[in-house]
């Protein structure tokens, strides 16, 4: 037994953030799902950045892309889909043994969508097509323009990984968002069992801004809530999914619970442990995906301590409260990370559609 599987026991899926064409044909992958626990995989637009534009195990499939003339948008894609259809393939044992909930390989859609319903609605349908896999789910960012293209995209029988969720506030809307699309999805006459959600809610990046923040207030009172606000925040967003989810009689028979996600669960300021995002956030009905230094050190430290997130709310509120009093204006923190959330996936992706143009040329 190890730590990754303390947290299974709990009720945490560890999933990894992270996926390459050398992970997967090096068979990297294949041994740290066996080796590691792993249960399921996520990507974004700067981690397929980062993996296609290093080494070289892409060429091959780029010589065929130039060869066909692609332009970079639909090369991109190409190389992407085919890396998830190979972690799908390699996790479909996990998720038949799963009965869906684990074994998933998450894909994004364009982030300079995130303003735009219809593009991201269609773009959704057709990864979801493309990549032809059950255990598959379609990533689309909580922003006010693309809540609806999560509830139609559900509707169409698409499992969907809501990402960039930073605030309790949204988070409710992107239940709604849910339920409202899981009621569409048997209206029109999909299984909705066969239909699987999270909701990712980002930890890591809450405390970097705050943080900052009450450095610049510089009170005893300020700095002693640092590294605080990103815990409290998920805490706080675990109680409304247990509130929201006690009952499922009001969904269709059969309907699943959206499960919280933990991600950029990676310490960013290294006073801090390196598994404080994980074993700080375990508990019943989550996933957590974590970089794999992130997974590494949480086997280390073999630090996992039970459930630290059921009847952690007031503790949490009370986190929040203080924040309030020492001059942190919570919802411009949000404000800030949203925006800046979705310029961050923009930057990364813009940056490897000039890159891949450069290169088929």
């Amino acid at each position: 037994m190890t730590a990754i599987d303390d947290l299974a026991k709990l009720g945490t899926s560890t999933w990894l953030d992270d996926l390459s064409r050398e992970r997967i044909t090096s068979g990297n992958l294949e041994e740290i799902k066996a080796s590691k626990s792993i249960v399921g995989v996520t990507t974004n637009p700067a981690i397929f950045a980062k993996a296609m534009s290093t080494g070289n195990a892409y060429d091959a499939q780029l010589d065929e892309l130039r060869g066909a003339g692609s332009l970079a948008d639909a090369a991109v894609y190409a190389m992407s889909i085919k890396d998830v259809q190979d972690a799908c393939d390699l996790f479909l044992p996990t998720y038949e043994a799963t009965n869906g909930e684990d074994g998933r390989v998450s894909i994004e859609v364009d982030p300079r969508f995130a303003a735009d319903e219809a593009k991201t609605v269609a773009q959704a349908a057709e990864l979801w097509k493309q990549v032809d896999r059950p255990n598959v789910m379609i990533k689309i960012p909580a922003t006010d323009e693309s809540l609806p293209a999560i509830t139609a995209s559900l509707a169409a029988g698409i499992s969907v990984n809501v990402t960039l969720i930073f605030s309790v506030e949204r988070y409710r809307e992107v239940i709604a968002a849910y339920k409202a699309g899981i009621r569409q999805a048997a209206d029109n006459g999909h299984d909705v069992s066969s239909i699987y959600s999270v909701a990712s809610f980002f930890v890591s990046r809450m405390d970097t801004e705050v943080d900052n923040r009450l450095d610049a207030i510089g009170s005893q009172e300020a700095l002693a809530l640092r590294g605080k606000a990103g815990v409290a925040n998920a805490r706080l967003a675990y109680q409304v999914f247990l509130d929201e989810f006690a009952d499922m009689s009001a969904l269709p028979a059969g309907a699943n619970k959206q499960r919280p996600l933990w991600a950029s669960t990676g310490v960013k300021n290294p006073e801090y442990p390196a598994d404080m995002y994980v074993v700080e956030l375990a508990g019943p009905d989550t996933v957590n995906t974590m970089p794999e230094a992130t997974i590494d050190a949480v086997l280390d430290a073999n630090n996992v301590h039970g459930d630290t997130l059921t009847g952690t709310a007031p503790a949490a509120q009370q986190v929040f409260d203080q924040l309030e009093a020492v001059g942190i204006n919570l919802a411009d923190v949000v404000s800030v990370l949203e925006r800046e959330g979705v310029e961050k996936f923009v930057d990364a992706w813009q940056e490897l559609l000039d890159s891949m143009e450069a290169t088929l040329k």
